[in-house]
């Protein structure tokens, strides 16, 4: 009967001894896990940072309306101080990328809606008539606030570029219509 050769003999304890080392498991798993944990943070991170640029949009256009609304003569620099007011809202990110138009609405006895001024700030947003039925009420007025801001993610811009979030809102005249730089709404 022949003996095994030393090598047969080696392969199988060396084989044996690797399969049981469980020195630098943590680092393998590691390193499979780590650009997943990392990816999620950051990921988490953008989403948070564009869901609150997303809010502030809505609290500009609400504070656009809701300061317009409660007027009834509103002169240029009263204009220049509501988008101004309005405009602190978006920080601490840029105003440089915020467009505001705000118009006043009139809506006469057939319901139909006609844009009587409007005043915007860095070029504006386009200004819709499409009003809901709900708030069609003949021989009344309505405050427009439109707000769109260019949002670029701060990691994820190679994935989704930049952006554009927007809100609108509508708001009944708090006193009376205002007139803005002296054309009324009604």
């Amino acid at each position: 009967m022949s003996k095994p050769s030393t090598t047969t003999k080696s392969k199988p304890r060396w084989l044996g001894r690797l399969s049981r080392d469980e020195r630098g498991v943590s680092a393998v798993e590691f390193a499979l896990l780590a650009p997943l944990m990392i990816g999620l943070y950051l990921g988490c991170a953008e989403i948070s940072d564009g869901v609150a640029a997303d809010r502030k949009v809505s609290l500009t256009a609400a504070a656009v309306a809701n300061l317009t609304s409660q007027v009834t003569n509103i002169t240029s620099s009263d204009m220049t101080n509501i988008l101004d007011a309005s405009s602190a809202i978006i920080v601490p990110y840029s105003a440089a990328n915020l467009k505001i138009t705000v118009s006043c609405l009139n809506i006469d006895a057939n319901q139909n809606v006609t844009v009587k001024w409007t005043a915007t700030r860095n070029g504006g947003v386009g200004t819709s008539t499409s009003v809901p039925s709900a708030l069609k009420v003949a021989n009344s007025q309505l405050i427009l606030s439109e707000v769109s801001y260019s949002y670029t993610p701060t990691v994820g811009y190679t994935i989704t570029g930049t952006l554009t979030l927007s809100d609108h809102m509508f708001m009944s005249p708090r006193i009376s219509a205002p007139t803005y730089n002296s054309v009324a709404c009604t």
